[in-house]
């Protein structure tokens, strides 16, 4: 017999449980990851897209003008 306490060990359903719990921190990081990309690419996309209305307004209120100034 052995005198003091016995070492400490891992049971089957402890590392069961962590290594679950590894695989969860693991799809959490990709997702918020791929949300970050997300994010990003909608800021872009919503950049363009006032870039191109702004274009649009310019080009309008360009031909308003030059038709303005034919019948002055």
């Amino acid at each position: 017999m052995r005198d003091g306490p016995l070492p400490p060990f891992d049971c089957a359903p402890g590392l069961r449980l962590a290594a679950h719990e590894r695989l969860m921190q693991l799809q959490q990081d990709h997702l918020n990851r791929r949300l970050d990309r997300l994010e990003e690419m909608m800021e872009r996309l919503d950049r363009r897209l006032w870039i191109t209305v702004y274009g649009v307004a310019a080009v309008i209120l360009g031909q308003m003008l030059r038709s303005l100034m034919l019948i002055a």
